[in-house]
C-alpha cells in the first residue's frame, strides 16, 4: 500500500496547521488551523466574513490546493484538540471534502461553534463524536483510525493514530507528558508503548517542535495549580484590585482561578469573548463551575460587571478576563488603555497565568500591554504558568516508545525545528533518509 504524507500548514511556522496522510486511495486530514497573528496584525478584521481565498492570501489559513496532488478520497478531518491554530479553519476549508469531522467532545462542541460564527460558507459536513481509546473504520483497505489519549493546555486533547497495513502514522500535536492533570486523564504512555511495538510498529511519527530547543521535560498542570495558589495566597490581605488572565481554552487553570479567588475571599468573574465561549462550552459538558459564577462575553454585559465591580469594590471580587497576550480588543488591554469602567490604581495586582506565545506579534503586543498596565501603577505577576508541549526530555521518552522508522518535525520554523532534528540524529535518525524536514505545501512519499 502506497502512503504519502501531505505538510500542508504549520510546517514554517506555529499556526495554521494541517496535515493529510494517503493509505492507499484512502486520505485522513488532520487539523486545520488558523495563524492568529496574521488576523490580529490588521485592525478589525472579522474572518467570519473573509473568504478562504483571501484568508489563505495573508497567510492565515492553510494553502489546501497541494490536496489536489493526493490520488484519494478524504474520508475523515481529525482536529486533535481546540485551539484555533488547529480547529480555526474547518469552517473556511472542510466544506470542500464530502467527509466527517471527527473530534472528541469538547473539540467537536467547538467546532460546531466555529461553524455557526461561519459567514461566507454553508459547512454541511457530519460531526461525529469519538472518545480517546475508540477506533473507527477508515475506508475498505485495513485502515483504522485510533485516538489516544494525551494532555495539554486544553482538555479533551489526542493524538490520533492511523493503523495502515504497512504500519502505524502517529500524528504527535499537541501534548506534554502530564501524569497528574488537573482535569482529565493523564498521557495515555502505556497504549503509546504498545503501539511501537505491535504489528508492523510505527511507521512515521509527525511531532510537535515547539519546546524541542529547551533541556529537562515539562512540568504537569499541578505545579502551575500550586504556583498560581502560592501566587493568589500571597495577596490574600489587600484590600485593591486582583485581576487574572490566561487562556481562555485553558480549562484546569481557569477552574483554579475561580477556586483560588473564593478561597482568599473574593468573588471570581469570568470576563470577555472567549472566556464566556470556552468555559461555557467545558460546563455544559460537565466541568464543574460553582452554579452562581458569572460569565459575560458581551461588550455591554463586561462594562456593566466593571460597573459593579467599582461599585461594590474592587476587594470583594477577582475578575479573569481575556488579554493574556496583549490581544488589542481583549478586556485587559482596554483596562490598561483605560477604556472600562473598571479603574485600575496604584498597588492593584495584576496575575498573568500564561507565557507569551514565541511569535513577533504576540510579544509586542504584550510588552505593549504590560507597559500600560504599568503606567496605570498596576503591580504584574508574569508567568505563573506551565507549557503545553514536550521539552526534550519528552520527546526522548516518546521516541524509545514508538520506535518510529520515519519522524517528520512540525508545529515550526526551521529554526525551531533544529533542537529536535539534533536530539533525533541522536538517536540515529538521519536527515534525507528518515528525519524529514519539510515546508507547506510539500508531498512526502513514506512507502511507494
Amino acid at each position: 500500500m502506497e502512503i504519502e504524507i501531505a505538510t500542508i500548514g504549520g510546517y514554517e511556522e506555529v499556526g495554521r496547521q494541517m496535515t493529510a496522510v494517503r493509505a492507499g486511495n484512502d486520505v485522513v486530514i488532520f487539523d486545520m488551523g488558523l495563524n492568529l497573528s496574521k488576523v490580529l496584525i490588521h485592525d478589525n478584521v472579522r474572518t467570519e466574513g473573509m473568504h478562504s481565498l483571501d484568508l489563505i492570501d495573508m497567510g492565515a489559513i492553510p494553502d489546501d490546493r497541494v490536496m489536489s496532488d493526493l490520488d484519494g478520497d478524504v474520508q475523515a478531518i481529525v482536529p486533535t484538540h481546540g485551539h484555533l491554530d488547529h480547529i480555526g479553519a474547518i469552517s473556511k476549508l472542510a466544506h470542500r471534502y464530502d467527509a466527517p469531522v471527527v473530534a472528541t467532545p469538547f473539540t467537536l462542541e467547538l467546532v460546531r461553534e466555529e461553524i455557526k460564527d461561519e459567514q461566507k460558507f454553508g459547512v454541511g459536513n457530519d460531526l461525529i463524536e469519538m472518545d480517546p481509546g475508540e477506533t473507527m473504520t477508515i475506508g475498505d483497505h485495513g485502515v483504522e483510525l485510533e485516538f489516544v489519549n494525551v494532555t495539554h493546555s486544553i482538555i479533551d486533547a489526542i493524538n490520533p493514530v492511523l493503523h495502515t497495513p504497512e504500519g502505524a502514522i502517529v500524528y504527535g500535536l499537541d501534548k506534554r507528558m502530564d501524569h497528574t492533570p488537573v482535569i482529565g486523564d493523564p498521557i495515555d504512555m502505556q497504549r503509546f508503548r504498545e503501539i511501537g511495538r505491535e504489528g508492523e510498529g510505527v511507521l512515521c511519527y509527525i511531532e510537535d517542535c515547539t519546546n524541542a530547543n529547551k533541556k529537562g521535560r515539562t512540568p504537569s498542570e499541578s505545579v502551575a495549580r500550586e504556583h498560581l495558589r502560592d501566587t493568589l495566597y500571597s495577596m490574600e490581605d489587600y484590600t485593591g484590585g486582583i485581576v487574572a488572565t490566561t487562556f481562555s481554552s485553558h480549562i484546569a487553570r481557569v477552574t483554579s482561578l475561580v477556586e483560588f479567588a473564593r478561597e482568599i475571599g473574593r468573588q471570581p468573574i469570568l470576563l470577555g469573548r472567549s472566556m464566556e465561549k470556552y468555559s461555557g462550552t467545558a460546563e455544559r459538558l460537565g466541568i464543574d463551575f460553582p452554579s452562581d459564577i458569572g460569565m459575560f462575553g458581551h461588550r455591554k454585559s463586561v462594562d456593566r460587571t466593571f460597573k459593579r465591580i467599582m461599585n461594590e469594590g474592587k476587594g470583594n471580587f477577582l475578575p479573569v478576563v481575556t488579554g493574556h497576550q496583549g490581544e488589542p480588543r481583549a478586556m485587559l488591554t482596554r483596562m490598561a488603555r483605560g477604556e472600562t469602567p473598571y479603574e485600575l490604581d496604584d498597588g492593584d495586582k495584576v496575575v498573568f497565568s500564561a507565557r507569551v506565545i514565541p511569535e513577533p506579534t504576540n510579544e509586542g503586543q504584550r510588552y505593549q500591554a504590560e507597559k500600560l498596565l504599568g503606567m496605570q501603577g498596576a503591580r504584574v505577576y508574569s508567568d505563573i504558568h506551565v507549557s503545553g508541549h514536550l521539552r526534550q526530555e519528552g520527546h526522548y521518552e516518546m521516541l524509545d516508545a514508538l520506535q518510529p522508522q520515519h519522524i517528520i518535525p512540525a508545529h515550526q520554523d526551521l529554526k525551531g525545528f533544529s533542537g529536535y532534528v539534533d536530539l533525533a540524529s541522536e538517536q540515529g535518525y538521519a536527515l534525507d533518509r528518515d528525519l524529514h524536514v519539510t515546508s507547506n505545501g510539500n508531498v512526502i512519499p513514506i512507502v511507494e
